[in-house]
């Protein structure tokens, strides 16, 4: 059973990812260490002792569809009135509106809790903060006083509705259709595909923002709008009213999260014999929704990428736990009468030692991201500019990276296992299985590494990330000149890391400086990964540096999985003739 690391996100928050020293410096008010702990400690408590024993049941049992309308699993709809009471919708959310406006740093560590012990769990309110993101920053007074702050406590969710059946990362493809009623709101015409959580009975009403296009819109995505369109229409009073001309025509079945109602909806059909049209309101300008959906995606990416460390650090709980139990062959390290315990053999203890580096350097990354999130809120003039920029940055390496390593991670969990990783008993499948789509969705994770070439390099006329390289770089000199035994080779390999990502960097600098943006684009995907490497390698240095303890899994990483950094700059440099000639090849005619 999955009990929350709460020593291990505290110390990675303050010491890794820079929260020590922002209360220290009054960065956030009188908000200081007693009472993050306090957060971090029920919130590990709630995700261990009641979110975490209903994944089984959420994974067996699913969520079902009839007659549009769907039921969660057993328990769950208790779950979510117990998180709700508990002012956990609220941590992050904006006090005008009954938020705690707590740092994002606290906010994403206890989605990483919510995720690890049931991802399906977890997604449901990622989606409903964003939603209150997306709402404080662009809607109009009269539709934040009605629907905030139900959004904030989470007595009604939001939802996020982009893909259609011929649009999916491509959004110029929208053909949602929005019609002017005369009287300030829209009639929503046409259907959404995947959306998350679109219809379940956890709430009394759920907000869906929905992007569509206007009768006279311009083509591609600048003729995109976004719509507030409730289940519910909302009364005078606050109360949900006369049900909205929307609804849930399937939920897929899918390969894992299956306690997440992944739904198709339908807007404008006549539901139940309504007149066509499901009624919304703009948000933001008319032919600028776009804009306002990314203030939702980019907390959704950032979320998303919580989900991969949160997956990762579960599948590697549960490999410990499994490998310390399960008796297999004789091991020399072993005094123990029959057979050892599989962790005693040094091939098992290699799987375990990669999961657990690459699970907290997703950590970190993802950590030191919302820090910058947060700092970018708090700051002024160039301050707030170079945070905005360093958020930015490792927005793309937060989703993707972490990602990544989740299902890589709970690829080496079922390993661990053997043959009962590969079945359902051990609960190593399912991991695996959840961990599946978070690569995939909130932008795949081609697209985060298309975005980290195109977009992010040039950030600061392309220096800053050049900048964040020499901080790092940093971490490598105190490291060297530290006096801390057990570090082996740890400078070394850190420094060659850089150096790798130095040369890689601005290789893919010169070639779009140049025009050829092919080119590097076929090294975008090597890239992130290579740029993720050479950071973890110097925040778990930071970690080393500030606890002894941590100094042999530092070690570890630098010395068996850092050097992958030089054949990932071999990939951005010279594969990009080679992936060209051989991508000729699957076209067909």
């Amino acid at each position: 059973m999955y009990r929350a690391p709460v020593e291990d996100i505290a110390f990675t928050l303050k010491h890794v990812a820079g929260l020590k020293a922002a209360l220290d410096g009054g960065t956030f008010g009188d908000l200081g260490e007693d009472i993050v702990d306090a957060v971090l400690g029920e919130a590990g408590r709630f995700a261990s002792e009641e979110v975490a024993p209903l994944y089984k049941i959420g994974d067996e049992h699913g969520a079902v569809l009839k007659d549009a309308a769907v039921t969660m699993p057993p328990g769950w709809k208790e779950l979510y009135r117990r998180w709700i009471e508990g002012g956990w919708n609220a941590l992050s959310g904006p006090e005008d509106y009954g938020g705690q406006a707590l740092p994002t740093m606290l906010g994403v560590a206890a989605l990483e809790m919510w995720n690890s012990a049931a991802m399906a769990f977890g997604i449901g309110p990622t989606l409903t903060m964003g939603a209150v993101e997306a709402l404080d920053k662009h809607a109009s007074e009269d539709l934040k006083t009605k629907y905030l702050a139900k959004l904030v406590s989470g007595e009604w969710m939001g939802t996020m509705n982009l893909t259609e059946p011929q649009a999916g990362s491509d959004l110029a493809a929208l053909r949602a259709r929005a019609e002017p009623a005369g009287d300030g709101t829209y009639r929503i015409f046409g259907q959404k595909i995947f959306i998350t959580y679109g219809e379940h009975d956890l709430t009394d009403n759920i907000v869906h923002l929905v992007l569509a296009r206007l009768p006279d819109a311009p083509a591609g995505t600048r003729g995109i709008s976004l719509f507030l369109v409730p289940k519910f229409l909302v009364g005078a009073d606050g109360s949900p009213g006369a049900r909205n001309d929307v609804f849930c025509s399937g939920l897929e079945h899918k390969l894992g999260i299956h306690a997440s109602p992944t739904c198709t909806m339908i807007y404008g059909d006549g539901f139940q014999g309504a007149r066509p049209g499901a009624v919304g309101w703009l948000i933001g300008e008319e032919n600028k929704g776009l804009a306002c959906m990314f203030t939702m995606m980019n907390n959704a990416r950032l979320a998303v990428g919580m989900q991969g460390v949160a997956v990762a650090e579960a599948a590697t709980q549960k490999a410990i736990a499994y490998a310390n139990e399960r008796r297999q062959g004789k091991a020399s390290g072993y005094g123990g009468a029959g057979m050892a315990p599989i962790v005693h053999h040094p091939d098992v203890q290699r799987n375990l030692l990669t999961m657990k580096a690459l699970t907290q350097i997703a950590r970190a990354i993802s950590y030191s991201c919302a820090h910058a999130i947060d700092l970018a809120r708090v700051s002024d003039g160039d301050q707030a500019a170079h945070w905005r920029d360093r958020a930015n940055l490792l927005t793309p390496l937060a989703k993707a990276f972490s990602t990544d390593i989740g299902v890589e991670v709970a690829s080496l969990g079922v390993q661990v296992h053997g043959g009962m990783g590969f079945i359902e008993e051990t609960g190593a499948a399912a991991l695996y299985r959840d961990a599946r789509i978070a690569p995939i969705y909130e932008g795949t994770n081609g697209i985060q590494a298309i975005d980290l070439v195109t977009r992010k390099l040039p950030l600061g006329g392309g220096e800053h990330v050049h900048g964040y390289i020499a901080e790092l770089g940093a971490v490598a000199n105190a490291v060297r000149t530290s006096n801390l035994e057990g570090l082996g080779r740890t400078a070394d390999a850190l420094d060659s890391g850089l150096d790798d990502l130095t040369q890689a960097t601005r290789f893919l600098q010169k070639l779009s400086a140049a025009g050829r943006t092919d080119e590097a684009l076929a090294g975008a995907t090597p890239y992130l990964r290579l740029i993720s490497l050479a950071a973890g390698g110097a925040y778990l240095a930071r970690g080393a540096l500030a606890d002894p303890g941590r100094v042999a899994l530092c070690r570890f990483f630098a010395e068996n999985l850092l050097g992958e950094t030089s054949a990932l700059k071999g990939h951005v440099v010279d594969g990009a003739a080679s992936l060209a000639a051989a991508g000729k090849t699957l076209i067909s005619a």
